[in-house]
């Protein structure tokens, strides 16, 4: 069974930044597309980014962090991490990662059985 475990969350400023951590087990990252998701409260879970396989090689950002956020896979690591600049206080949410997903340049799509992890909590406040 696919376990991984978010972290790198925590509080910050608006303007700030902070780098979400994906780590992998029982699963190679570098076979894998990636999702991160997040859910705010009182909202419902949506899309953030994604990274397809190694093979593929494809991003995609929702617009809301297009250009603020980054994906990239550190394969020595088995990671995926979420570079996040610019924090604005509509990015508070916990964020979630999967492998449940298919990426492509234009969007993804989550096809998993909504099973999550316990996710990492971004709080941007001031």
């Amino acid at each position: 069974q696919v376990q991984l475990v978010e972290s790198g969350g925590g509080l910050v400023h608006p303007g700030g930044s902070l780098r979400l951590s994906c780590a992998a087990s029982r699963v190679t990252l570098e076979d894998e597309a990636i999702g991160w998701f997040r859910q705010a409260p009182g909202k419902e879970r949506e899309e953030v980014s994604c990274i397809s396989s190694s093979e593929r090689t494809a991003t995609y950002y929702v617009d809301s962090v297009k250009g603020r956020f980054t994906i990239s896979r550190d394969i020595t690591k088995n990671t995926v991490y979420l570079q996040m600049t610019s924090l604005k206080s509509e990015d508070t949410a916990v964020y979630y990662c999967s492998t449940d997903v298919i990426c492509t340049l234009v969007g993804m799509n989550y096809v998993g059985m909504d099973s999550w992890g316990k996710g990492t909590l971004v709080t941007v406040s001031s």
